[in-house]
């Protein structure tokens, strides 16, 4: 294991167009299908990677550099094979002041293993000026390995691209959404139906399959307007989806399950994405939520699973962080979570053995 990693702080609002950095990216914590736990960051140019050299072990090897020339807006998804999968866009100027933007992607099988070479799905539309408008992609992966890509277009709405049952890309399509503020988040179900919730100026629309590998159909809009990136997924019960996002009128945290109440949860959240995982505590069925929060430290918070109005239990970690936290659980089943620290290099704290959701020191990796 290396002794120092690289420093990786920037501007987090960096612009390419500017010529600039590009902001850091993630981290993304990923626990692959050997219990290895991987850490990933977005930095210019390259994704850099480090693994555990043993499933729950406190040592990792890297920081290694995997290529993403040209790539911005990335994210990372990953399914029940544990394939971890890379989206973003590549924008590529022309000399009439125009540009061409396709969405991209690239996919590691296995955990410390090389990445595929980046593929580009395309672009929603032909029309170079509305194909310039197409936003950062965001996925989620059916059980039987399929990837479901969604973006957000100029003109407010959301298209999909995906595979079938066979691996085969279908084209694009274009869905029965309006007014989107943001990229949809979806999220695919261990019955393998996808569902996605789009963010919009005044509530937060919920798509679903009505059947499995079936069109994504219009369903309940919800009076709360998500903060744009906030949105988190997390299956709660067999099938069904519960939403934690930041609430752009209250600020605070709120759990969302269609076609119920929108479920105030406190916090004190910036303006990130949240992190959600859920786990046994206590012998407890629990949720865990990770947050950046407007004191610039990582904060968690902890509830029964689907239920929280029995109250939500928040703990500042006092951890100043870069970007928003991530959680997964190691080899042995305790809770880790990642961030980028004031530095801007990786650290972790895990849970520790004992009672409830204690964790170690945080230590740079």
């Amino acid at each position: 294991m290396p002794s120092a990693s690289p420093r990786l702080a920037g501007p987090r609002n960096a612009s390419a167009a500017t010529g600039s950095v590009l902001p850091l990216g993630g981290p993304w914590l990923v626990t692959g299908y050997d219990g290895r736990l991987t850490v990933y960051v977005h930095a210019e140019d390259t994704i850099l990677r480090w693994t555990q050299t043993a499933a729950g072990g406190s040592r990792w090897h890297g920081p290694e550099s995997l290529p993403a020339q040209g790539i911005s807006h990335l994210s990372v998804v990953y399914g029940q094979n544990r394939y971890v999968h890379f989206l973003g866009l590549r924008t590529r100027p022309k000399a009439d002041g125009w540009s061409h933007v396709d969405v991209m992607y690239a996919t590691q099988y296995q955990t410390g293993r090389p990445m595929t070479p980046w593929h580009s799905l395309g672009n929603p539309f032909k029309e170079i000026e509305k194909a310039a408008e197409v936003g950062a992609p965001t996925a989620a992966v059916r059980s039987d390995g399929a990837l479901y890509v969604c973006v957000p277009t100029g003109p407010g709405g959301v298209a999909l691209r995906r595979e079938n049952r066979k691996g085969a890309w279908v084209p694009w399509t274009v869905l029965d959404a309006a007014g989107a503020t943001d990229g949809p988040a979806p999220a695919a179900t261990s019955d393998s139906v996808v569902e996605l919730l789009v963010p919009t100026r005044v509530s937060a629309l919920h798509l679903r399959q009505a059947k499995l590998g079936g069109p994504l159909e219009r369903g309940d809009e919800a009076r709360v307007v998500p903060v744009p990136g906030s949105v988190a997924p997390l299956e709660t019960a067999a099938g069904r989806i519960t939403y934690y996002l930041t609430d752009a009128a209250g600020g605070g945290v709120v759990a969302l399950r269609p076609g119920s109440w929108p479920l105030p949860l406190g916090g004190a959240p910036a303006d990130g994405r949240i992190a959600a995982l859920r786990t046994e505590l206590d012998g407890l069925d629990c949720t865990v939520l990770a947050v950046r929060g407007i004191a610039g430290t990582v904060t968690l918070g902890v509830c029964a699973t689907e239920g929280e109005q029995s109250g939500v239990w928040w703990t500042d970690t006092a951890m100043r962080c870069q970007g928003d936290p991530s959680l997964a659980r190691d080899g042995h089943g305790r809770v880790v979570v990642a961030a980028l620290d004031a530095d801007g290099r990786p650290a972790v704290a895990r849970q520790e053995d004992g009672q409830g959701l204690t964790l170690s020191d945080w230590r740079r990796i």
